[in-house]
């Protein structure tokens, strides 16, 4: 078994072993992208707000002017988007509040902080909204 391949048969071997890999690569990728399901997209991250808003606590929603017919438990989802809403405006308030070096010589404001770090409820949110500036 004296069998020997010449230089230049090998290179053109594995030129084309190469090519042939990436072509099926190529339509592996192509028939994948074409006939799987698309995955869904991971939520955006919620801005992060610079300083606390400078109205109400939480932002109002709109009401629907004329009479719906309402399904049944839907106004009970509205009022928990609602409360979500107005919980969420108050995280945003206390943060903004732990971010501000203007609040570190107000004490009332730094006991509500502790106070919402250590048990926070909306109770204390509240009050980090109302006394933190």
């Amino acid at each position: 078994m004296n069998s020997r391949f010449s230089p230049l048969q090998l290179v053109l071997c594995i030129a084309l072993g190469l090519w042939l890999g990436a072509v099926a690569i190529g339509l592996s990728a192509w028939l994948a992208w074409r006939y799987l399901p698309a995955a869904p997209l991971p939520p955006l991250p919620a801005p992060t707000a610079s300083r606390a808003p400078a109205a109400s606590p939480a932002p109002e929603a709109a009401v629907p002017a004329g009479p719906s017919p309402a399904q049944p438990g839907s106004e009970a989802m509205f009022q928990q988007y609602q409360q979500n809403l107005h919980s969420q405006a108050l995280r945003q308030y206390e943060d903004a509040a732990r971010r501000d070096p203007a609040n570190q010589s107000n004490l009332q404001c730094q006991f509500w902080l502790e106070q919402s770090r250590n048990a926070p409820t909306d109770q204390s949110r509240e009050n980090v909204a109302r006394l933190c500036h």
